[in-house]
């Protein structure tokens, strides 16, 4: 049996008809642009700026070579073999990136280092299978130029990690960076601004990506993209102040500053054009609240293509409703096979779920292991993947399965070692519950280094995990429904209290957290009504509440830094402890990466 080869390589030799002289007129756009921001710049400050970058450089070597010299024998021996502690160091006021790179010792340096290597093979093999249009995507979409810094995201969420847990971390990050690298290619390549392939565009399902992929397993000669996923939705956690120009956008055209920022931005993008033009229909849903479903309404109007708006019920905990959901399942398949001209296939569908089964089989070994008294696998990488893994690959691509396969393997090796993933920082086990900031992804990771609080799982990690039916397709048909009506976000948001409220305090019965980390979307209306009733239940079970209020997509509301500050303000007034690694209590960041 020939080995499946996933995205289909075809996809990648579809011809592309660019229209070259478009491409003239904006690269001769974007070189007045170039010279009238040559003609404003005050060339003496930023000399004097960037003179001042150096100086500040050399105080920092010169600063922490003083403190290398200050140290013992012993305490040098360590920093070799261990790595640095002090990780505040690493940031600098006013700067996007790192001041460097961590040292996390000799051995878990040369680890890091490879990887960080490996990545960027991966991601120069896959644009160079269609380079030119990912080149003027560049051009076309300011979006592009963020995930330059895609390296220093992966840097910042592995920021502490030593040994087994830096390479699972690396290993999950590499599979989400791989399917975002193919999908830009493949936006690019059919955008009608960019590559402009038709033969490429006419096998393109674009999806909302808040909606799962699992539908398009039963397409495989159809190509499923989270149409807001790579310029709207991963783009903020890549970079903070990515989705303000979306946002300022919308609220132009009279939206309301305090709408959720993702159907805000999402919408914003579609204002000033930054989605690419492809693709044969779009799927939108429901999910996860009434923000989702007016941005499906605006993006409608304004994509111009076939739209089918998926709508399951709202109180999904009663089977009757069932029937329902497998309508809906049956009508989009039936508008897609309409709007493409393909055919539904069980036997691809059948295939792709079982190692979906498998996927999920892998997740329930890792929280297993997460809810004993050695936590292996947690961090904000392991957040991210299992949401990405959940919704956006969903069993489709056959690369990910022996991926996970290798991480468990490690995870299990680490847990019989008892090792810690943050060494010497596992002071108090903690979830996060509700929607987490975008903006600040990397916040579990702060959370353990500065104070060792170690998250072990977050609300939107805690999905459906019934094994789906593969071998009968009505049985098929109704898992599938089960499954969408319970994705990322809806699954909590949707069907009464009791899936939110109720529902947090079974994870903790479960988890058994000392800490609940509770965010509060401040532009989320439906979280914002049970405010009191988490307070008092977390009360009256002796749980320790500490509530970070954020505005998901918009720093500008609450920085960064406001977050941390909550967590500082509790910890040290009310657990009276001391940070681990004082370096990291207070420091500037508004506009690092």
């Amino acid at each position: 049996m020939a080995k499946e080869k996933y995205p289909n390589p075809k996809f990648f030799r579809m011809k592309d008809k660019m229209d070259w002289k478009r491409q003239a007129e904006n690269v001769a756009e974007i070189a007045e642009i170039c010279k009238e921001i040559a003609r404003e710049t005050d060339w003496k400050a930023a000399g004097a700026k960037h003179l001042k970058g150096w100086k500040d450089f050399g105080l920092r070597v010169a600063d922490e070579a003083r403190a290398v010299a200050k140290m013992s024998g012993g305490e040098r021996l360590d920093l070799l073999i261990n790595g640095e502690k002090r990780l505040g160091r690493l940031y600098k006021a006013g700067a996007m990136a790192f001041t460097r790179r961590e040292w996390r010792g000799v051995k878990d340096t040369a680890v890091d280092f490879y990887y960080w290597l490996d990545t960027w093979k991966m991601f120069l093999l896959t644009f160079g299978k269609d380079l030119i249009p990912s080149l003027n995507g560049v051009l076309n979409y300011r979006w592009m130029i963020s995930y330059f810094c895609a390296h220093s995201f992966m840097d910042k969420n592995c920021m502490g990690l030593r040994g087994e847990a830096l390479r699972m971390h690396h290993i999950m990050i590499y599979q989400i960076y791989r399917y975002v690298a193919e999908n830009i290619v493949f936006l690019n390549k059919a955008d009608k601004h960019g590559g402009n392939s038709e033969e490429l565009s006419r096998k393109i399902v674009l999806l909302d990506e808040m909606t799962m992929a699992q539908l398009m397993a039963g397409f495989p000669d159809l190509l499923g993209i989270p149409y807001q996923l790579m310029p709207v939705f991963l783009l903020s956690e890549i970079d903070q102040l990515a989705c303000i120009p979306y946002l300022d956008a919308v609220e132009s055209y009279g939206l309301p500053a305090d709408a959720c920022p993702v159907p805000a931005s999402e919408c914003g993008a579609a204002v000033i054009d930054a989605l690419p033009i492809c693709g044969k229909c779009f799927i939108s849903s429901s999910m996860p609240c009434d923000g989702s479903v007016m941005a499906s309404s605006f993006q409608d109007r304004r994509f111009k293509m076939p739209t089918f708006h998926l709508t399951f019920p709202v109180r999904y905990d009663d089977e009757e409703t069932l029937e329902c959901g497998v309508e809906e399942i049956k009508h989009c398949i039936k508008f897609i096979e309409e709007q493409t001209g393909a055919k539904w296939s069980w036997d691809a569908y059948f295939t792709a779920m079982k190692r979906f089964n498998q996927e999920t089989s892998f997740e329930l070994e890792k929280w297993d292991v997460n809810k004993t008294d050695h936590p292996q696998l947690i961090g904000p990488i392991y957040e991210l993947f299992r949401k990405w893994n959940y919704e956006m690959d969903g069993g489709l691509d056959p690369r990910v399965l022996p991926a996970m396969k290798k991480v468990n393997k490690i995870m299990l090796k680490a847990y019989r070692k008892k090792a810690e993933p943050w060494r010497g920082k596992m002071r108090h086990r903690a979830i996060v519950w509700s929607v987490p900031a975008h903006y600040y992804a990397n916040f579990s990771n702060w959370l353990a280094n500065c104070w060792g609080i170690n998250v072990l799982v977050e609300m939107e990690g805690l999905n459906f995990t019934k094994p789906l039916e593969t071998e009968d397709e009505q049985g098929a048909l109704e898992d599938l429904a089960r499954l969408y009506e319970r994705m990322v976000m809806r699954r909590h948001t949707n069907g009464g209290y009791d899936h939110v409220l109720t529902e947090l305090w079974r994870q903790v019965e479960a988890w058994r957290p000392e800490i609940v980390i509770m965010y509060q979307h401040v532009s989320c209306k439906t979280m914002s009504t049970l405010s009191g009733l988490f307070d008092e239940q977390a009360r009256e079970r002796g749980i320790h509440m500490i509530w970070i209020e954020h505005d998901l997509m918009d720093p500008r509301t609450v920085s960064r830094r406001a977050m941390r500050a909550k967590v500082n303000s509790y910890m040290t007034a009310v657990m009276r402890e001391e940070p681990l690694d004082p370096s990291l209590l207070d420091f500037e960041d508004d506009v690092t990466w």
